[in-house]
């Protein structure tokens, strides 16, 4: 395998197009716009930098790297020679499944495409395409470049060749691979949207503060970000829609507390608006 398109420059997609380029592969990140794609650039050139600045890569890794990522707004040029298209626009299935519409016509017949999801449907995914035996799911986390974690989610149709296929590509980005079979929210996505829903609902019963709940779950269960901690840093709002889904999917235990969505309708969408359930400004 020679080379991996990235669709969708967030912060996910820039993350995921920092590691595969850094494990040598020839990279292109895809988006809408210049103006998004330039914002992108400057910050992954930042991290590459401060990681060659603390020996966190080796000279040939960023020569290679500063080479070989290339951004581009045109999804056709960007993923017609691609061996394997990795997917992390919104988490909204149309949007996801308009995605794969487009690269199931533009990438060669040989092609992977994966979907970075926290918890829809590869299954339904591939079923918009004409290779549903190689559409699969590679559940990242964030941060990607420090995270070790992938889920790779096996869809009805996805063959064990694509899931092997994956599971070698995980290896080169030095990062373990858990082989999960598709059932709402996977592995990660169900236990941290409970933990995460009921720390919640703590905070809008007075139980105890922001700051002590997520101290508690760091200093009693060792846990290294606390849940609300981690809510900001994914995002309310998309922690919003994972909720609305495994709600729609799962019942009850997953209805969203109300504080998550007064805080979303607020605007307080955690890091990235600089507030959510800590002020960050």
């Amino acid at each position: 395998m020679k080379q991996i398109t990235v669709v969708g420059s967030g912060v996910m997609g820039k993350g995921i197009a920092y590691t595969s380029v850094v494990a040598g592969y020839k990279v292109y990140l895809n988006d809408l716009t210049e103006e998004i794609l330039s914002k992108a650039k400057k910050e992954i050139d930042a991290l590459l930098d401060s990681s060659f600045e603390k020996g966190y890569l080796q000279q040939e890794q960023y020569d290679h790297a500063k080479e070989n990522l290339f951004y581009e707004t045109d999804l056709e040029r960007a993923a017609k020679d691609a061996d394997l298209v990795i997917e992390a626009v919104l988490e909204k299935m149309d949007v996801k499944i308009s995605v794969f519409k487009k690269l199931d016509s533009i990438c060669k017949p040989e092609a992977i495409l994966a979907t970075n999801t926290s918890t829809m449907s590869p299954t339904e995914i591939g079923a918009q395409t004409s290779r549903a035996s190689q559409v699969v799911a590679m559940h990242f986390f964030n941060p990607v470049h420090k995270m070790k974690l992938i889920e790779v989610i096996r869809g009805l149709e996805t063959s064990d060749d694509t899931v092997q296929f994956v599971k070698e590509v995980t290896a080169s980005f030095k990062k373990e691979a858990v082989e999960v079979n598709e059932f709402p929210g996977f592995v990660t996505s169900r236990m941290n949207c409970l933990i995460g829903n009921e720390a919640m609902n703590m905070l809008m019963e007075g139980v105890a503060s922001a700051r002590d709940i997520d101290n508690a779950m760091k200093l009693g269960l060792n846990h290294p970000m606390g849940p609300l901690e981690l809510a900001d840093l994914v995002g309310l709002d998309t922690r919003l829609r994972n909720m609305e889904y495994l709600y729609a999917t799962l019942g009850e235990k997953y209805r969203p507390c109300p504080l998550l969505i007064k805080y979303v309708k607020a605007g307080r969408l955690g890091k990235k608006s600089g507030r959510g359930f800590y002020d960050y400004e």
